[in-house]
């Protein structure tokens, strides 16, 4: 039998849970893959999102974890890769607006966007490339980093089996996907959805701005 820590267990689910829920990088890659490639890729941007927690649960159980957190250079290096990552996603998703902007023709390309709006969602789209966008943002956060970190080294006893920490670690990719997944399968529905096809170009602008912005913030933090 486990000797499980009542208080521990309550503490790691409601942390959890308290964490994910709370908006960031995360939330805004879920949000422009499921309105703008639809349910599955986002479902596999969350998928992706809860793998990369084995990233940090895995360097965290080496105890290597702790020793990141204590060495400014290794957060450093993560937090400027992390925002590197949400700089080129939000330029990348206001590239075509940028490029009629030097090119001084603004209203072809958007005519051009807009005639090709219905061929581009029949296309079929590569399912890997959701999920492993959801996988680097989360891999490169270091928010998350830090807030595995914390959890193992300050809320988890030292004393838990490595059993026990591993259950713990499944929980957080668990909640991480649940969560996520809800966020994809509320954005993808049939209402939402049909609203995002006449607003789909400002919501490319908008989630491209917003992932900027996050990257220029952790950039400058």
């Amino acid at each position: 039998m486990l000797n499980i820590d009542q208080f521990e267990l309550y503490s790691v689910a409601i942390i959890t849970l308290l964490a994910v829920i709370s908006p960031g990088p995360d939330f805004a890659m879920i949000s422009k893959t499921a309105l703008l490639k639809g349910r599955r890729d986002g479902l596999l941007c969350a998928l992706g999102i809860s793998v990369a927690i084995s990233v940090h649960l895995s360097y965290t159980l080496l105890g290597l974890g702790i020793v990141f957190a204590n060495n400014l250079w290794v957060l450093n290096t993560l937090r400027y890769l992390g925002a590197m990552y949400l700089i080129w996603l939000g330029i990348s998703a206001l590239w075509p607006d940028i490029k009629a902007v030097f090119l001084k023709a603004k209203s072809q390309q958007i005519c051009k966007q807009l005639k090709s709006e219905n061929s581009l969602q029949n296309k079929p789209t590569r399912n890997s490339s959701a999920f492993w966008s959801g996988f680097a943002c989360n891999a490169l956060n270091p928010k998350t980093m830090l807030f595995i970190v914390s959890l193992f080294s300050q809320v988890i006893s030292t004393d838990s089996t490595l059993l026990m920490e591993l259950s713990y670690g499944a929980y957080i990719a668990i909640v991480h996907f649940v969560w996520f997944g809800l966020v994809a399968c509320l954005l993808t529905s049939a209402k939402i959805q049909k609203k995002v096809l006449v607003f789909k170009i400002w919501i490319e602008r908008v989630t491209g701005l917003l992932m900027t912005s996050l990257g220029l913030r952790l950039l400058i933090s």
